[in-house]
């Protein structure tokens, strides 16, 4: 995939569409999913500009590796799922269902998840 610009999350990033922020450094910007699934579904971006994980796990430094694993941490811990239980998630192409070609996570929580798949 090439990275695309213009979207939504690269929006966000420039400050062009708000976002319900939670957290922000240098690394990565968290915020609330605009449709939840659960209590708790926060999404966690880098800033840079990767499409999907295995864009990211190949370009990212090493730096931009550990922030973003480390915000993706202290997001969950703040949301209060830490104790409960939380599911972190992170699509991948079509098949996936991926709606945005900007590499994130899901962190979803706060109620029962159930299986991952049926």
């Amino acid at each position: 995939m090439i990275y695309d610009r213009s979207n939504v999350f690269a929006r966000i990033l420039r400050g062009e569409i708000p976002c319900k922020k939670v957290y922000e450094d240098q690394y990565a910007l968290a915020f609330h999913d605009i449709n939840p699934q659960a209590p708790a579904h926060i999404l966690v971006i880098p800033k840079g500009p990767f499409t999907s994980f295995a864009d990211f796990s190949s370009q990212a430094t090493v730096e931009e590796i550990a922030g973003f694993v480390r915000a993706a941490g202290l997001v969950a811990r703040q949301a209060g799922v830490e104790d409960s239980g939380y599911r972190l998630l992170a699509n991948h192409g079509p098949d996936s269902h991926q709606e945005v070609p900007h590499f994130h996570i899901h962190i979803v929580g706060g109620r029962p998840l159930g299986k991952l798949l049926a």
